[in-house]
């Protein structure tokens, strides 16, 4: 697992770096990603304009702020991700201003198709979903813990849907979308806040 991880992260994309690849291939008709289709290039361009607003509206509260900052040790957020996954583009800006705000956290992304030992090791239920947030621990490389794809609010609407209807179609991603939008990204921080602050307590009662 420590071999995989090290090599993805020599692969790895801090957030500008990766929201500029998204639009430079958008620009070619492209989408992140081995698979080319017009679904993932017509995503990938509304997943782009939804990052740029959340980069302008997102705000952390202070309380947040402060137990990001009380974190002891320093740490990698090591996420799969893709341009195209609607989850990747409602979580990932979050992502990037909690690190950027902990002072403690460094975001780093790369694609699954290029990492598949790494995605094959952090699967859920068997199935490669993303996004896959790994939480390294920047001084030993250890991995600490792993959450992910999507908050549990929107992991029960989507079960709840499918066992009612059999598919996940586009009203379900309706619903979802609508669900993001509500919640306006506070069970994203409160899962990982709470997740954090339980592996570094435990870590540092380790040493």
């Amino acid at each position: 697992m420590k071999t995989a991880v090290a090599k993805s992260l020599f692969k790895s994309h801090d957030y500008h770096e990766f929201r500029k690849m998204i639009s430079d291939l958008l620009i070619e008709g492209k989408s992140t990603g081995y698979e080319q289709s017009e679904s993932h290039t017509y995503y990938s361009g509304l997943n782009d304009a939804r990052m740029d607003l959340l980069d302008k509206t997102i705000t952390i509260s202070e309380g947040n702020i402060g137990k990001l900052k009380s974190l002891k040790r320093k740490y990698i957020w090591l996420v799969l991700a893709e341009g195209w996954c609607t989850d990747s583009s409602q979580i990932i800006p979050f992502l990037n201003k909690m690190a950027y705000e902990s002072g403690k956290i460094e975001l780093k992304i790369v694609l699954p198709d290029e990492n598949e030992d790494l995605m094959d090791l952090f699967m859920t239920n068997s199935v490669r979903a993303i996004p896959k947030l790994i939480v390294v621990d920047k001084e030993s490389g250890d991995v600490f813990g792993s959450w992910g794809p999507m908050p549990k609010g929107a992991r029960d609407l989507i079960r709840n849907y499918k066992e009612k209807n059999g598919e996940i179609d586009e009203t379900a991603k309706s619903d979802l979308e609508t669900w993001y939008l509500n919640d306006k990204g506070v069970a994203v921080q409160q899962e990982l806040i709470d997740l954090m602050l339980d592996l570094d307590h435990q870590n540092h009662q380790i040493e």
